[in-house]
């Protein structure tokens, strides 16, 4: 079956959102500096522990983010109220520097969880399902490199491929254990994985937040453009998710292949 003609736009806003350019560029364009000249000002204490940082933050959020939301598949979205509240945190660490990381990440992440998963619900996802859960925190890998990737691991689908095993593995396991202690080892498995390329835009965050002048003004902004850009990869991924469900992955996965975007 092919899709509609309304879900072909559907389907090219979805492509245009997730094959854009990534977070770094995007930072450089609104604050006008290459956010290289920030990879020198990281001390090494802070670029050698955001590894470390990125898969506590992930834990953590996805203790906290993602059980305390109602069921309301279908509802609209509050971007904005999280996106003003990831621009506190960011100002706060801003505030602090770079020194606040550890504090001011798990508050930022867990708020953008939450967020990714109001978009999902908004797009028709049952919040209560492992694999919406497993989805969400798999939005975080998108839009993003791995320091092992190569040209074939790049793009949207290419990185839900290299995913896949790990939520499969993960949402069985979950599903027959439940979220336990027993679960632990299997999810920390999952975060790593996930954290390997959410780690990669931290570190973006960071370096343009070293940039002199920046301050709390501006790490307001940047978390701001940082949330936004995770916002814009969630809808993009609920979008194809909504329609893999209607139309099946392959016969989505074909027509998302052969539409052409403006770059």
């Amino acid at each position: 079956m092919s899709l509609s003609e309304s879900d072909i736009l559907q389907l090219t806003q979805a492509k245009t959102l997730l094959e854009n350019p990534g977070l770094a560029a995007k930072i450089t364009d609104f604050i006008g500096t290459p956010i290289e000249k920030g990879f020198s000002l990281l001390p090494k204490s802070v670029s050698g522990g955001i590894g470390k940082v990125t898969q506590a933050a992930l834990m953590k959020a996805s203790d906290a983010a993602l059980f305390t939301m109602k069921e309301a598949p279908g509802e609209e979205s509050s971007d904005r109220w999280h996106k003003l509240g990831v621009a506190v945190s960011g100002g706060v660490g801003g505030f602090f520097g770079l020194s606040a990381l550890a504090i001011e990440l798990p508050i930022s992440t867990t708020i953008m969880l939450r967020s990714i998963a109001d978009v999902a619900r908004s797009e028709g996802e049952q919040l209560n399902d492992i694999e919406t859960k497993m989805a969400c925190l798999e939005v975080f890998a998108l839009g993003g490199e791995s320091s092992s990737d190569d040209q074939a691991e790049k793009g949207y689908f290419a990185v839900r491929t290299v995913l896949a095993n790990s939520i499969a593995e993960t949402a069985e396991y979950i599903a027959a254990k439940g979220f336990s202690k027993e679960a632990g080892p299997v999810m920390v498995k999952f975060i790593t994985v996930i954290a390997e390329r959410f780690g990669v835009q931290v570190t973006q965050k960071m370096a343009a937040q070293a940039v002199p002048a920046i301050g709390a003004a501006g790490g307001a902004i940047i978390n701001t453009l940082f949330i936004d850009h995770f916002q814009d990869m969630a809808r993009g991924h609920f979008i194809v998710r909504r329609l893999e469900r209607s139309y099946g992955e392959e016969q989505v996965r074909l027509a998302y292949d052969s539409l052409l975007i403006e770059g």
